[in-house]
């Protein structure tokens, strides 16, 4: 691609119509001959203090957003906000081919993408979504590597959608993708905001900081749907100025859900969205997935589809893999895998299984290292007021000490009655509950959900799936 095509609309220059072979921001690989290099300043690193090394490796042109005395130089305003507009247009701005839907907040984000993506999908809409799980280009999947993706691995995903001849492209939008500026030219058809609870503090410091972020998609998106259960979905709508619908599993809203019933396999409930009124029968547990199924039906509506269409399919759905799991045990106990990894998401799932169990709910439960620590005790306490006995474990340590972990995760035990056992290796914590389950329990693995490693301490990544272990501690008992 020339130059002055990919630059035309972000920056200006009077360096040569040269051909450019690359686009890069990463400095670990440096670049060869002819590429374009944009200098990020993140966190730990400065892509400007490699800028020099890379222009004599060969690169073309530098992006950077101070004089560095380079004479390839292209100097813009914010390299962070002009290198995604960069990659859209290297890849063809295929984001203008497809209609982006956006869903940001807390949680339930992968399920209302996951279950939407297959609506479309009925409704004869070939689709992509891009996610916490995977990325799926109609029925290819894809690995994923984090909720929202860096902007040239995007940007290239979204051309491999719209050259598949995908319709439509779903997607979580992390509140870190949304700040950090990944999106770039995006812009969203419709935007579901789900709820906001303490999550990604050692990213944003305050829930305000994280409030705002979430806040940035209302300003990239043609209508929003918000939850106003949520006190923060309440106040977005007296902020934002875009046009914006309401849904609502505790009162009056747009879209609405009356004589709502709950049990362990689901929940049952009666849409309404003021003109028509349908029965939904959806087999995930928990208030909360009337709020996802509420939130999904809420989002085809305002794309154009009708509502008994998308009911249908949430009739029929069988749930989403690491949300409010069943693992197969072929015993008389019951094991489920979920992704809570937050207070309010442990207390959702928590409170919705414990509500029709014959048995004692147990929460097998660790929090992850290098990540927000005041959540920690938050969530012994969770799951304390809401378990009848707790399996306190390691998550995803990383570079932390596992046992100083689970020190601060016990300190929201003081004062609780509730019995607990602490047992650092996950493995064997699962194997544990496995050989000391009782007739009726129900043993809730949270945190992991569709994870399939765990990253030890020392930044380690082993290969850990809870359903596989689950199937070798079950083995063991024979």
């Amino acid at each position: 691609m020339r130059l002055y095509q990919l630059i035309d609309g972000i920056a200006a220059t009077s360096l040569p119509d040269t051909e450019i072979t690359g686009l890069t921001s990463d400095s670990r690989n440096i670049p060869e001959k002819g590429f374009m290099f944009v200098c990020i300043k993140g966190a730990t690193f400065d892509g400007h203090s490699a800028a020099e090394k890379i222009a004599a490796a060969g690169a073309s042109v530098i992006v950077c957003q101070r004089d560095l005395g380079i004479e390839n130089q292209i100097i813009v305003e914010d390299t962070r906000a002009a290198f995604p507009m960069l990659c859209s247009a290297w890849f063809g701005h295929p984001e203008r081919e497809l209609k982006l839907i956006g869903v940001t907040g807390t949680n339930g984000k992968t399920t209302i993408t996951t279950v939407l993506k297959k609506a479309l999908t009925d409704f004869g809409k070939k689709s992509g979504l891009i996610g916490t799980c995977q990325n799926e280009i109609g029925d290819e999947i894809l690995p994923t590597a984090r909720t929202t993706p860096e902007p040239y691995d995007l940007f290239e995903l979204l051309r491999k959608m719209a050259d598949a001849g995908c319709e439509y492209a779903v997607m979580e939008a992390s509140s870190q993708g949304l700040e950090q500026k990944r999106l770039g030219p995006c812009r969203f058809t419709a935007a579901v905001f789900t709820n906001l609870t303490q999550d990604h503090l050692d990213v944003h410091g305050t829930m305000e900081n994280y409030y705002q972020a979430k806040k940035l998609i209302f300003d990239i998106c043609d209508k929003a749907i918000i939850n106003i259960d949520d006190a923060y979905g309440r106040r977005y709508i007296s902020e934002i100025h875009c046009p914006y619908t309401t849904f609502s599993a505790a009162g009056k809203a747009d879209f609405c859900a009356e004589d709502i019933l709950l049990s362990a396999s689901g929940v049952k409930y009666v849409f309404s969205d003021g003109v028509s009124k349908h029965n939904v029968d959806f087999k995930m547990p928990g208030l909360f997935n009337v709020s996802n199924s509420l939130a999904v039906i809420a989002c085809c509506e305002t794309l154009g589809f009708q509502p008994e269409a998308a009911i249908k399919l949430l009739n029929r759905m069988q749930g989403v893999r690491g949300r409010a799991e069943v693992v197969p045990t072929g015993r008389d106990f019951t094991v489920i895998c979920d992704y809570a990894h937050t207070p309010d998401a442990l207390v959702n799932v928590l409170s919705a299984i414990k509500g029709s169990a014959k048995g004692k709910v147990k929460c097998l439960f660790g929090c992850g290292g290098n990540r927000d620590a005041t959540k920690r005790p938050l969530m012994a306490a969770a799951a304390a007021d809401n378990a009848d006995f707790l399996i306190v474990t390691s998550d995803n340590p990383r570079n932390e000490d596992p046992e100083r972990i689970i020190a601060d995760v016990l300190k929201g035990l003081e004062g609780k009655n509730t019995p607990y056992i602490t047992i650092c290796d996950r493995r064997e914590a699962i194997y544990w509950a496995v050989r000391n389950a009782e007739k009726d329990d129900i043993i809730v693995l949270a945190g992991k959900g569709h994870e399939d490693y765990q990253i030890l301490e020392g930044g380690q990544k082993i290969h850990f799936d809870e359903r596989e272990v689950v199937a070798e501690a079950l083995a063991a008992l024979e």
